[in-house]
């Protein structure tokens, strides 16, 4: 088993997380890519001292990216998690 703090890498906010947040009570992690769902649910559960009801994941690949020639290189693949919170529970992201 992984520590804890290798598991969740970071927070991912964007229009969409914020939606979810309010609508779902879900909140949007950056993942470590080896990462399983219960692995994601214990870490939630321990740094946050929060309930998990359950957990989503979704892997994608990195983009091509171009800089100034063409050559080509790509951008770093992720996996995101979307963690739904037990009613009445909420993650203070700011």
């Amino acid at each position: 088993m992984k520590d804890i703090y290798q598991v969740i890498k970071k927070v991912r906010l964007s229009e969409k997380a914020s939606l979810l947040q309010e609508q779902n009570n879900e909140v949007v992690f950056e993942v470590d890519r080896s990462a399983n769902k219960l692995e994601i649910k214990q870490a939630i559960e321990t740094i946050f001292d929060k309930k998990v009801v359950k957990v989503r994941t979704a892997n994608y690949d990195g983009k091509l990216r171009r800089k100034r020639r063409a050559d080509e290189g790509r951008a770093a693949s992720y996996k995101k998690a979307v963690v739904r919170l037990a009613d009445g529970e909420s993650i203070d992201l700011i």
